[in-house]
């Protein structure tokens, strides 16, 4: 994989992993290393994909620990 490349998976788990400094910093040497708003824009866009299924899996997740949880009746 070329450092481009690694550049903008970072910047995609920046957002993911919710790490702001993380996310300033990435950009930042993205533009640096001359690479296309628009694809720090995509990175970012993927980034917020991921968070996305990751926040429906784990409401999904608690929902049935909660369910697990709850008293049985009888």
């Amino acid at each position: 994989m070329d450092e481009k490349t690694k550049e903008l998976v970072a910047i995609g788990a920046s957002v993911g992993a919710h790490c702001q400094p993380c996310l300033t910093w990435h950009v930042a040497k993205a533009r640096e290393m001359g690479i296309d708003e628009e694809l720090i824009r995509e990175a970012i866009e993927t980034g917020h994909m991921v968070e996305k299924g990751a926040m429906s899996a784990m409401r999904k997740f608690s929902e049935d620990v909660l369910t697990q949880l709850a008293p049985t009746k009888g």
